[in-house]
């Protein structure tokens, strides 16, 4: 990967699947994390940064899989809360890499996906939590 244009990336969803599949999404952004991390690697960036970067956004995906899998309800809320706050630290580490690294507009689709990840796994948590307020 030459570089980290997003157009790519983007156009592996349409709206629908975007919509249907959070496990592929988680997927997919996870692939795109590691190409940031590449390129990153590329350009000299700091070891610590890339890590991070790369430990928070995969682990999104991962975590949901574990949630996947939970044994009780209680266990799958705290799992997908894992999620969010590894989606958070994620949004945290393509900023800084956004204004520090790399042209802004580069990861702007990228800091937008995680925060549409994030909203996505607020509300999974609360329409788990609240089950009746949501149907």
């Amino acid at each position: 990967m030459n570089n980290i244009n997003s157009k790519e990336y983007k156009s592996q969803f349409d709206e629908e699947e975007k919509a249907h599949d959070i496990y592929e999404r988680l997927f997919i952004f996870s692939e795109r994390i590691l190409d940031i991390v590449d390129l990153l690697n590329d350009k000299n960036v700091n070891n610590i940064l890339c890590n991070q970067l790369m430990k928070s956004g995969t682990s999104i995906g991962a975590n949901m899989e574990e949630a996947d899998g939970a044994a009780t309800k209680r266990d799958f809320i705290n799992k997908v809360t894992i999620s969010r706050n590894e989606a958070r630290e994620t949004k945290y580490w393509l900023k800084l890499v956004s204004r520090k690294y790399v042209d802004k507009e580069e990861l702007i689709d990228d800091i937008q996906e995680i925060k549409e990840i994030i909203k996505i796994l607020s509300a999974i948590i609360n329409n788990t939590k609240n089950p009746k307020k949501h149907n």
